[in-house]
Protein backbone atom coordinates (compact mmCIF):
# COMPACT_ATOMS: atom_id res chain seq x y z
CA UNK A 1 0.00 0.00 0.00
CA UNK A 2 2.69 1.96 0.61
CA UNK A 3 5.01 1.47 -2.20
CA UNK A 4 1.61 2.29 -4.39
CA UNK A 5 1.42 5.56 -2.68
CA UNK A 6 4.38 6.37 -3.03
CA UNK A 7 4.18 5.65 -6.81
CA UNK A 8 1.36 8.01 -6.63
CA UNK A 9 2.97 10.74 -5.10
CA UNK A 10 5.88 10.20 -7.96
CA UNK A 11 3.98 10.62 -10.95
CA UNK A 12 1.63 13.30 -10.04
CA UNK A 13 4.97 15.31 -9.33
CA UNK A 14 6.57 14.53 -12.75
CA UNK A 15 3.10 15.91 -14.02
CA UNK A 16 3.37 18.98 -12.22
CA UNK A 17 6.93 19.58 -13.52
CA UNK A 18 5.83 18.51 -17.20
CA UNK A 19 2.97 21.00 -16.65
CA UNK A 20 5.47 23.56 -14.91
CA UNK A 21 7.94 23.31 -17.84
CA UNK A 22 5.39 23.66 -20.16
CA UNK A 23 3.97 26.98 -19.51
CA UNK A 24 5.57 29.39 -21.86
CA UNK A 25 4.21 27.64 -24.92
CA UNK A 26 0.96 30.30 -25.68
CA UNK A 27 0.14 27.31 -28.57
CA UNK A 28 1.99 24.41 -30.67
CA UNK A 29 -1.25 23.52 -32.71
CA UNK A 30 -1.16 21.15 -36.42
CA UNK A 31 -3.61 21.77 -38.96
CA UNK A 32 -3.90 18.35 -41.53
CA UNK A 33 -3.78 19.37 -45.14
CA UNK A 34 -6.44 17.27 -46.47
CA UNK A 35 -5.32 14.44 -48.80
CA UNK A 36 -1.69 16.26 -48.57
CA UNK A 37 -2.36 18.44 -51.65
CA UNK A 38 -2.53 21.94 -50.11
CA UNK A 39 -4.69 24.19 -52.11
CA UNK A 40 -3.25 27.33 -53.20
CA UNK A 41 -6.70 29.38 -52.27
CA UNK A 42 -6.39 27.84 -48.70
CA UNK A 43 -5.60 29.53 -45.95
CA UNK A 44 -4.07 27.49 -42.63
CA UNK A 45 -4.91 29.49 -39.37
CA UNK A 46 -4.41 29.80 -35.66
CA UNK A 47 -5.53 31.67 -33.06
CA UNK A 48 -4.15 32.41 -29.35
CA UNK A 49 -4.16 34.56 -26.78
CA UNK A 50 -1.17 36.77 -25.95
CA UNK A 51 -1.83 38.26 -22.42
CA UNK A 52 2.10 39.69 -21.33
CA UNK A 53 3.14 42.27 -23.85
CA UNK A 54 6.36 42.96 -22.13
CA UNK A 55 7.87 39.58 -23.10
CA UNK A 56 9.29 38.80 -26.72
CA UNK A 57 8.05 35.46 -28.05
CA UNK A 58 10.24 32.58 -30.54
CA UNK A 59 7.74 31.16 -33.51
CA UNK A 60 7.89 28.44 -35.34
CA UNK A 61 6.50 26.52 -38.22
CA UNK A 62 6.22 22.71 -38.14
CA UNK A 63 6.50 21.36 -41.46
CA UNK A 64 5.07 17.18 -41.68
CA UNK A 65 6.21 16.42 -45.43
CA UNK A 66 6.58 13.32 -47.42
CA UNK A 67 10.02 12.92 -49.16
CA UNK A 68 8.04 12.79 -52.13
CA UNK A 69 7.68 16.34 -51.80
CA UNK A 70 8.64 17.63 -55.42
CA UNK A 71 10.86 20.91 -54.44
CA UNK A 72 13.81 21.42 -51.87
CA UNK A 73 11.69 24.98 -50.58
CA UNK A 74 8.56 25.63 -49.35
CA UNK A 75 7.52 29.57 -50.73
CA UNK A 76 4.59 30.84 -48.46
CA UNK A 77 3.12 33.89 -46.60
CA UNK A 78 1.73 34.83 -43.34
CA UNK A 79 -0.55 37.16 -42.30
CA UNK A 80 -0.44 38.31 -38.59
CA UNK A 81 -3.87 39.52 -37.47
CA UNK A 82 -5.06 41.32 -34.20
CA UNK A 83 -8.16 40.44 -32.07
CA UNK A 84 -10.11 43.40 -34.77
CA UNK A 85 -8.98 41.81 -37.86
CA UNK A 86 -6.09 44.52 -38.35
CA UNK A 87 -3.58 43.33 -40.18
CA UNK A 88 -0.34 43.71 -38.48
CA UNK A 89 2.44 42.24 -40.53
CA UNK A 90 2.60 40.22 -43.46
CA UNK A 91 5.72 38.43 -45.45
CA UNK A 92 6.74 36.22 -47.92
CA UNK A 93 8.68 33.11 -46.58
CA UNK A 94 11.01 30.55 -47.93
CA UNK A 95 11.57 26.81 -45.98
CA UNK A 96 13.76 24.73 -46.62
CA UNK A 97 13.60 21.27 -46.56
CA UNK A 98 15.50 19.48 -48.39
CA UNK A 99 19.43 19.57 -48.25
CA UNK A 100 20.40 21.51 -51.43
CA UNK A 101 23.18 19.21 -52.42
CA UNK A 102 22.47 15.88 -51.46
CA UNK A 103 18.85 15.86 -51.51
CA UNK A 104 18.06 14.83 -48.16
CA UNK A 105 15.09 15.59 -46.06
CA UNK A 106 15.84 18.00 -43.04
CA UNK A 107 13.99 17.51 -39.80
CA UNK A 108 13.52 14.12 -37.93
CA UNK A 109 11.38 11.45 -40.06
CA UNK A 110 11.54 7.86 -40.56
CA UNK A 111 10.21 6.54 -43.91
CA UNK A 112 9.13 8.73 -45.92
CA UNK A 113 7.61 11.13 -43.25
CA UNK A 114 9.41 13.98 -42.18
CA UNK A 115 8.94 16.75 -39.54
CA UNK A 116 10.91 19.85 -39.83
CA UNK A 117 10.52 22.85 -36.95
CA UNK A 118 11.72 26.25 -38.73
CA UNK A 119 12.43 29.07 -36.39
CA UNK A 120 10.43 32.31 -37.81
CA UNK A 121 10.64 34.74 -35.55
CA UNK A 122 13.33 35.02 -32.34
CA UNK A 123 12.13 38.05 -30.77
CA UNK A 124 8.34 39.07 -31.72
CA UNK A 125 6.56 41.47 -29.59
CA UNK A 126 2.93 42.23 -29.73
CA UNK A 127 1.74 45.73 -29.47
CA UNK A 128 -1.13 44.46 -26.77
CA UNK A 129 -2.69 41.97 -25.10
CA UNK A 130 -5.57 40.12 -26.77
CA UNK A 131 -6.19 37.23 -29.58
CA UNK A 132 -4.28 37.14 -32.62
CA UNK A 133 -4.53 35.27 -35.83
CA UNK A 134 -1.95 33.80 -37.64
CA UNK A 135 -2.74 32.50 -41.43
CA UNK A 136 -0.62 30.89 -43.72
CA UNK A 137 -0.96 30.02 -47.33
CA UNK A 138 1.67 28.24 -49.39
CA UNK A 139 3.09 30.10 -52.22
CA UNK A 140 4.54 27.50 -54.89
CA UNK A 141 1.87 28.82 -57.86
CA UNK A 142 0.70 25.33 -57.80
CA UNK A 143 -3.01 25.09 -57.67
CA UNK A 144 -2.25 21.77 -55.28
CA UNK A 145 0.84 20.98 -53.55
CA UNK A 146 1.40 17.71 -53.21
CA UNK A 147 3.64 16.29 -49.68
CA UNK A 148 2.82 18.80 -47.41
CA UNK A 149 0.80 17.04 -44.75
CA UNK A 150 0.34 19.09 -42.18
CA UNK A 151 1.47 22.43 -41.01
CA UNK A 152 1.70 24.16 -37.09
CA UNK A 153 2.45 27.06 -35.49
CA UNK A 154 4.09 27.17 -31.96
CA UNK A 155 4.35 30.22 -29.94
CA UNK A 156 6.67 30.24 -26.83
CA UNK A 157 8.40 32.63 -24.43
CA UNK A 158 12.25 32.22 -24.41
CA UNK A 159 12.98 30.01 -21.48
CA UNK A 160 15.49 32.52 -19.62
CA UNK A 161 12.40 34.82 -19.01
Amino acid sequence: MLKSIFHFLVAVSFSLFVVACGSNTVIDEQSDIKEGLWHLDSLVAFQFEIEDTTSTYQIQYNVRYAVDYPYYNLFLKYYLEDSAGEMLSSELQELILFDKKTGEPLGEGLGDLFDRGVPVFEDQKFPYAGVYTFKVKQFMRMEELPGILSFGLKVQKPETE
